[in-house]
């Protein structure tokens, strides 16, 4: 199987936008804030907006399954107070579930928090379990910059985090990385904000000895890490200056990278420089580059196409295409054991 372990969904009906903005609006206005059941999405608007896209494009670029989540830019945990960022993580939640029923083969849901800056971020936990025990999510999407670009919450390795922590690793699930919209002018969104919060999330990992309080404890580290790969050597002699052990010891049995790097180069240096067994297939397709490289005339997100050209054998293929993502992601792998996969 050829599995996307980064999906979100970008394409939900306009109808979804809609009601966010009200809801904005009535942040100063309470009167205008829309109750949940004013959002009205049927199911064959759902599969109209996969159909058309993430699936018309899978099928195209011969890939199998999507682990889906909701749109990251969308989750905007700085706007509004808990409250505001409970119901909505509820309602993008609840979309990327029915389109996994609606699509079993194809799609699988990953569940965003409601994150809220200078929260308790326990107050998360209702909502993860939800997604888990009732949706059969498979993973979370956790941001480790709710403020939008301002940097306020304490670093991934402080106890702040635990609580999330402890019932990931209750649950046997991992965290993908993933801020969300920077709303700080200094920080473009996809191409400043993402990669800064990648590389960010990993040195926070690297200066401290988070993976010795949660040996099993996972994070997916999106965009191919960030400047993570290009400056391996830079993060070994870090870790050497720190005396922290070996990257290897350190922090490879729990950190992973994906594929959402869009050119020849990036991932042959993906490749070449991180461990085959730490790489997963991804592209993050219909996402923060759509259109199509003048140099190859093929899709920037057609990630495949780059995996295919890579100087890795089959063995490494199967493990960056599959094997890995079900290593890394148990309750996906459970999940398709039971449909005989």
């Amino acid at each position: 199987m050829i599995i996307d372990i980064h999906g979100h969904y970008t394409t939900a009906p306009k109808a979804l936008e809609a009601w966010r903005n009200r809801q904005i609006a009535g942040i100063g206005s309470p009167s205008e804030t829309p109750k949940v059941s004013e959002l009205q999405i049927s199911d064959d608007a759902l599969c109209e907006s996969i159909e058309s896209n993430q699936l018309k494009l899978m099928r195209e670029r011969g890939l199998d399954l999507t682990i889906f989540s909701p749109r990251a830019s969308f989750m905007a945990h700085h706007i509004g107070d808990f409250q505001v960022s409970s119901t909505w993580a509820a309602i993008c939640n609840e979309l990327c579930y029915r389109v996994s029923q609606l699509f079993p083969e194809h799609f699988v849901p990953a569940a965003m928090l409601p994150q809220s800056p200078g929260v308790d971020v326990a107050t998360c936990i209702p909502e993860l379990v939800r997604c888990v025990e009732q949706y059969g999510n498979v993973a979370i999407n956790l941001n480790p910059d709710p403020s939008g670009g301002h940097w306020t919450s304490p670093p991934l390795s402080d106890r702040y985090w635990y609580p999330v922590y402890e019932k990931m690793v209750e649950y046997d699930i991992p965290a993908m990385i993933h801020v969300s919209t920077s709303c700080n002018a200094c920080f473009h969104t996809t191409g400043a904000h993402y990669l800064n919060a990648d590389t960010t999330a990993f040195m926070q990992c690297l200066t401290s000895d988070l993976f010795r309080d949660f040996p099993t404890l996972r994070f997916v580290i999106p965009h191919g890490g960030g400047a993570v790969p290009y400056h391996w050597g830079r993060f070994r002699g870090l870790a050497q200056e720190l005396k922290k052990p070996l990257l290897k010891d350190h922090l490879l049995n729990n950190v992973f990278f994906d594929t959402c790097v869009y050119h020849q180069p990036g991932i042959d240096l993906l490749t070449r420089v991180i461990p085959v067994d730490n790489i997963l297939f991804a592209s993050e397709m219909i996402g923060a580059v759509r259109g199509i490289d003048p140099q190859t005339g093929h899709y920037f997100d057609d990630t495949k196409r780059y995996i295919e050209a890579a100087h890795v054998d089959a063995d490494e293929r199967y493990k960056i295409y599959e094997g890995n993502a079900r290593r890394v992601y148990p309750r996906l792998d459970a999940a398709l054991k039971t449909k005989g996969l």
